[in-house]
This record gives structure tokens, C-alpha cells and sequence, in this order.
């Protein structure tokens, strides 16, 4: 059986994430769980932001290429990202030795483009409006034999991001009774409710890219509007989820919120505030708190902050 149909075949799980979690141990940044003042229990930052790389994304890139075969490492990795898995791939390749393409959009902050490329990793851009990086991604992939690792729709990535679940969960020596989890794909936020199969799961989304909110109250994938608005979240403009990721959260009774852009630069604001740089993407759990969007509840809330990498001059309008 190919690398690539075993992980077709299988489903995500928590045994995968235990095991997953040996595997990135010597590699990813333990990253720090951050008590912030609250009235009503205790309220927790996990800073994913502070992750090498600057992004939680490491977790499970890592996992998926430890996995690959030495004898198919020669052919290398192909992925596609706005800027954060691109990084993770381009670092856990590094760190293997394999050879990494990422398609990358034109558009992608500066800051994400070159600290790929210094990753050593080659850079195809594409325009997000007009094609497909799937289909580029794949088409690469097939031309050099690579293996193509999505950014969500995978399980070796699903379990590597569900790391952060366990992580917490030993930080704070128990299962948090609720997690809010930034949401584009679903990975990260999949993989957390895999983890912490006792906790509340809410993922936040920028206001107009929600789908996932939308998906879990309908109970079935609906995708982002063709006019859905502009928005500074850069790292969660999935246009569409995957039935992996929604299957996972839907399975755990997880449900969603959205937060507008002034809410998000108000997280920002107040993370930096706190001593944490985090990009809008990032910010949007926070965010969510911070507008009283997460009613208050028994037991710990932790609010994962999952990336920190944002142009410096779009940072600076952000937090004056």
C-alpha cells in the first residue's frame, strides 16, 4: 500500500494524535499556555503564535513528511498555502532533507513569501481569484512523483495539529472544559476535538468566510459565498472545508461564531498589549472572547492564538 492511499483510508483519531505526538516531539516548540484575568473561571491563551515557524502549522506538516518513505523522500513535497502551512512544510522538509514546492498565492503577505523561500523551499505563485491551487498543486505533484501534502484535508496533518490538544491538556493538568480554535480548513480545530474528546470545540471565523460555522448548524458543507468580503485573515480563506475536518467537528458537537475585522484588530491590539504578537487570522479566538461572544462556563476556556506572521507595516496601522 502507497504512503498516499494509507492515508486516504483511514480516519483521524485520538490514538493517531498520541502516537503523532512522539513523532514532533523533538521538533515543535512546546508553546506556552498564558493565563489572562478573568471573573468567571479561568481563562487560557494557548500561544501557537510563539510555535517555530510562527504558526501551529509545524505540528502537523512534520507529522505527515516524518511518514513518508525514505525511498520516495528524493521526489520531495508539494503544497499549497498562503503562507503559514507553506512555512511548516518548507521547515519540516528542511529538517528531512526532501525537496519542497509550495504554491503560494501572488498576494500572500511578504513576510510569509520570503520566509518560505528562505526555508529553501521553491515558490509557484498563483492568482486566488482566477485559479485553482489545487489543481496546480496536484499537477505538480504529478509531474515530479512528489507526494502532495494538503493543509487540512489530510490525516497525518489532522493528528499533528491535534498535538496542541494534548499539549494543553498536560499544561494545564486536565481537559479544558472548552477550547475556541481560529478556522479555516479545520485541521487545527479537527484535531483539538480529537484530543480533548470532553471539551466544548468552538471555531471562530472572520465574518463572510464562516463556512464552517454554517456548515456545522446545517449540518452539511456549504461552501463561502462568491462575494464573501474582504478580510485581513489571510490564513482562513478556505473557500470550502473538508468532509474530514466538518465529519471530525461535527462528531464532537462543535459549533461556530464569526467576528468582524474591528473585533479582530482589538485582539490584536489587546494580544500585543500582553506581549504577543498575533496575526489576524490568529487573533480571531481572542477576538470572540473579547467581544463577549463565549458566554462564561465552569471550568477553563483556552483561547488558541495560532499565528503570529503578519506584514510588520500592516501590524503597525493595527496597533497604532
Amino acid at each position: 500500500m502507497s504512503f498516499q492511499s494509507y492515508s486516504e483510508v483511514r480516519a483521524p483519531s485520538r490514538d493517531g494524535i498520541l502516537a503523532a505526538v512522539d513523532r514532533v516531539a523533538n521538533v515543535a516548540t512546546r508553546t506556552p499556555l498564558l493565563p489572562l484575568p478573568s471573573a468567571a473561571g479561568g481563562i487560557w491563551i494557548k500561544a501557537e503564535s510563539l510555535q517555530l515557524g510562527g504558526a501551529f502549522k509545524l505540528r502537523g506538516a512534520y507529522n505527515r513528511l516524518a511518514q513518508i518513505p525514505e525511498e520516495q523522500r528524493a521526489a520531495g513535497v508539494v503544497a499549497f498555502s498562503s503562507g503559514n502551512h507553506a512555512q511548516g512544510v518548507a521547515r519540516a522538509a528542511r529538517i528531512l532533507g526532501m525537496p519542497a514546492v509550495i504554491v503560494m498565492p501572488a498576494d500572500a503577505p511578504a513576510v510569509k513569501l520570503q520566509a518560505t523561500k528562505a526555508l529553501g523551499a521553491d515558490i509557484v505563485t498563483y492568482d486566488r481569484h482566477r485559479e485553482s491551487r489545487e489543481q496546480i498543486a496536484a499537477d505538480l505533484a504529478a509531474q515530479k512523483g512528489a507526494v502532495l501534502v494538503p493543509s487540512f484535508d489530510d490525516v497525518d496533518v489532522i493528528e499533528g495539529q491535534g498535538t496542541t490538544g494534548i499539549e494543553m491538556a498536560e499544561q494545564l493538568g486536565r481537559s479544558p472544559a472548552r477550547v475556541a480554535i481560529p478556522c479555516g480548513g479545520g485541521g487545527l480545530s479537527a484535531g483539538i476535538a480529537l484530543a480533548l474528546p470532553e471539551a466544548e470545540i468552538i471555531v471562530v471565523e472572520p465574518e463572510g468566510w464562516d463556512d464552517m460555522t454554517r456548515s456545522l448548524a446545517l449540518g452539511e458543507i456549504v461552501p463561502v459565498a462568491d462575494d464573501a468580503p474582504v478580510t485581513s485573515c489571510d490564513a482562513l480563506q478556505t473557500k470550502r472545508v473538508a468532509e474530514r475536518t466538518f465529519s471530525a467537528l461535527a462528531a464532537a458537537g462543535a459549533r461556530g461564531l464569526s467576528v468582524a475585522e474591528e473585533e479582530i484588530r482589538v485582539a490584536m491590539r489587546y494580544a500585543f498589549a500582553q506581549g504577543l504578537v498575533v496575526e489576524p487570522g490568529g487573533a480571531v479566538a481572542l477576538a470572540a472572547w473579547l467581544a463577549g461572544k463565549l458566554p462564561p462556563i465552569d471550568g477553563d476556556t483556552v483561547l488558541v492564538c495560532s499565528g503570529s506572521n503578519v506584514d510588520p507595516r500592516a501590524f503597525a496601522e493595527v496597533i497604532g
